[in-house]
């Protein structure tokens, strides 16, 4: 995006803050209004207005210095970030003083008509009650706390999934094969190198078979996993460390000086998979032997519903055999819903990305919601269609919101098992 079309997105966002602010700093001062000391009675409510109007500025401040010849950067993230976590407590707030208001209006209408004349001179509209802008305060400070814990603990706060799946048609030798799986590393946005270790080294602890990586090694420039390459190289696995490109590794959401510097730096980034050690599968395959049994890891390049797609299914297949056991790396799991699980060949296991279940959201054993489920039909862990599995990862890191909040950055590691019909 334009730095033009930002700044005035940005100056949108400021004025419905402004509007919102009016209303936060009435309800403080109805807050206040009984203390005893002026000092304090006048240091909230303006306190708080100082405060907001700081981050306005902030927010403002780093819009215009925002480089699309660069992409965002870590301080650009947490300036959106303290401005988002504010704006939403505060329409809480507003909701609940607005809830207030209104039963103030009904409740001066009905005694307006019902109170007799010798009360007539009161007030239309009864003051406004402290407990309710104590509520609102309360109510506020849910998703404030909440998304401030986001941004400082829960980003890094790496969550281990294991699946363990089970295939009529896996040869023999490959019963107990490990896979470990991250995705979605976004090493622009990392801004606590001990942190990211401390994910590498839930990954290395797993000690899987296999490790694959599927997309989205950086934000927008190859130069971004620099400081990075000897922690993520450290992921080794004896049957080898396979990886794909995501939607954000072509580079195509920030401005170039020209095609050639585009294209110049996408090959950087493909040489930065060689320095990890992963081989990267740009619509090819290759065979994994164990035991004199064979089965087929394919990689594709990008193809998404409504994002970029070059990713070419039929010649990532070419010469794998039709009753070869098949697992595909293909970053966007909209490409396993279109091409993959209705494709005249079985493609067994498919692995992908991309969502990063919204960063934002609620997982428990009954229950699951997040916002990125009016986008994406599959956007988290494991799907299964007449036993053509998708498996998605939630991301290793973060982007634009610099936290994550109920949906935790992931390590994935799946088993695969011979069965002889069981179907997990």
């Amino acid at each position: 995006m334009h730095g033009n079309f930002l700044l005035i997105i940005a100056l949108i966002l400021s004025g419905l803050s402004l509007l919102l602010d009016w209303y936060v700093f009435a309800g403080l001062k109805t807050f206040t209004k009984d203390w005893k000391s002026l000092r304090w009675r006048k240091l909230i409510p303006f306190g708080y207005l100082v405060a907001t109007i700081g981050i306005l500025v902030l927010l403002l401040v780093g819009i215009s210095s925002f480089r699309t010849a660069k992409g965002m950067t870590p301080y650009h993230e947490w300036v959106l970030s303290i401005f988002i976590a504010f704006l939403i407590s505060k329409i809480f707030f507003v909701v609940v003083l607005l809830i207030g208001d209104i039963t103030r209006f009904f409740y001066g209408i009905i005694r307006y008509f019902v109170k007799p004349k010798s009360k007539a001179k009161e007030p239309f509209f009864p003051a406004r009650r402290r407990f309710v802008s104590e509520a609102a305060i309360l109510v506020a400070a849910v998703p404030l706390s909440s998304l401030f814990y986001g941004m400082l603990k829960g980003k890094y706060d790496f969550k281990l999934h294991k699946q363990t799946l089970y295939f009529d048609n896996l040869p023999e030798a490959f019963d107990g094969f490990t896979i470990t799986q991250i995705s979605d590393i976004h090493s622009g946005s990392f801004d606590n190198t001990q942190a990211v270790q401390r994910g590498i080294d839930m990954a290395k602890a797993q000690k899987s078979d296999l490790f694959v990586f599927t997309g989205d090694l950086v934000n927008n420039a190859a130069w971004e996993i620099e400081p990075y390459l000897g922690h993520f190289s450290q992921l080794k696995a004896p049957y080898g460390q396979f990886s794909i490109l995501g939607n954000h590794d072509y580079g195509d959401y920030i401005e170039w000086n020209s095609d050639a510097e585009k294209a110049a730096n996408l090959e950087r980034l493909k040489q930065h998979h060689k320095t990890l050690g992963y081989r990267l599968l740009l619509d090819e395959n290759v065979v994994l032997e164990k035991d004199g049994q064979k089965i087929s890891l394919i990689g594709v390049q990008n193809w998404g519903r409504g994002f970029i797609q070059i990713g070419n299914l039929d010649k990532a297949l070419a010469g794998v055999p039709e009753d070869a056991f098949k697992i595909l790396l293909s970053h966007d799991p909209t490409h396993w819903e279109e091409k993959v699980r209705f494709n005249p060949t079985t493609i067994h296991l498919t692995l992908a990305g991309h969502t990063h279940g919204a960063q934002f959201g609620v997982e428990t054993a009954g229950f699951r919601w997040s916002p990125v489920q009016y986008r994406y039909l599959d956007w988290a862990g494991l799907i299964n269609e007449k036993n053509r599995y998708l498996y998605v990862n939630r991301g290793f890191g973060f982007l634009a919101f610099s936290g994550r909040l109920g949906i935790w950055p992931e390590v994935t590691v799946i088993t695969l098992r011979k069965s002889g019909g069981a179907k997990v």
